[in-house]
Formats: C-alpha cells, sequence, structure tokens
C-alpha cells in the first residue's frame, strides 16, 4: 500500500502533499473556502489507504463512514500553484465515532485546521460500531489529541 501518490506518515501522522490548481480557486486566484474541505477529505481517504484500510472493502464488507461534524478555522489563504500539505491525525475511535483533527500547511504556515468527526455506518446509513479487525488495524495508528 505505499503509494507515493497517496502521502507518507510522519509518526502517526499523514501528510499529503497537494498543490493548488486554477480549478480550485475563485476569480481572484486564492483557494475557494469549500475545496479546504476537498483537501481535508483526499488527506484522510490516503491516511486510510496507507494504513491498509480501502473504501471499496469497507464498502464490500456493508461499511462506511460519514461525517457528523467538522470544525474549521481558517487562519490564511492558499493561492494558485501554492504547494501544501494536508496533516490528518487519527486521534479515538470511541464507539461508532472516529475522531482525527487535521491541519492544511504552507511550509511552517497553517493555513487551515478542522476537527472531524466521522461515524461508522452500514450501507443502510444506520450508526454500527466498526468491525474489530478495522479498529485493530486503526488503533496503531491513533495520536494522542493535543491541539
Amino acid at each position: 500500500m505505499n503509494e507515493p501518490s497517496a502521502g507518507a506518515f510522519v509518526g502517526p501522522e499523514h501528510q499529503l502533499p497537494v498543490r493548488v490548481y486554477y480549478e480550485d480557486t475563485d476569480f481572484t486566484g486564492i483557494v475557494y473556502h469549500a475545496n479546504y474541505l476537498r483537501f481535508f477529505e483526499r488527506g484522510r481517504s490516503d491516511s486510510f489507504r496507507m494504513i491498509g484500510v480501502s473504501h471499496s472493502e469497507l464498502a464490500a464488507d456493508d461499511t462506511a463512514f460519514a461525517i457528523t461534524r467538522m470544525e474549521i478555522d481558517f487562519k490564511q489563504a492558499a493561492r494558485i500553484d501554492d504547494v501544501l500539505v494536508v496533516h490528518t491525525a487519527w486521534t479515538q475511535i470511541k464507539g461508532v465515532r472516529l475522531l482525527a483533527r487535521q491541519a492544511i500547511r504552507r511550509g511552517q504556515a497553517i493555513l487551515c485546521q478542522a476537527r472531524v468527526e466521522a461515524v461508522c455506518i452500514g450501507l443502510d446509513g444506520r450508526p454500527r460500531r466498526p468491525a474489530a479487525g478495522l479498529v485493530a488495524t486503526l488503533t496503531p495508528w491513533l495520536c494522542p489529541d493535543h491541539a
């Protein structure tokens, strides 16, 4: 599962480089606010992929995750051609919930931060506890939430 395009782990934190393209910006060349959610989604998905959890395998096991809460703090704007890094740290598995913190950085500058709550659901949309195997796969990658 070591795909260069899927980023890399630095300790338990996943880091995904993302370049800002014209399509990500508004007419001023600044990243449109909703696109930060897309960058965060890519970070979460690729961190799962690199841990060994694929969305297609989850679906085959009648499992998915739905985002139920997201707190976002926008600090600075990203611009066309910027190279950003999406940082993703899974912090806790609690019942049906999976918690994460994320940040988008340009160099050392934090542009955007988020706290994310995802709920494990069956494909019928109802909450369910994640399978023991999934919890066992994710647990070594949990990172205490200090932020």
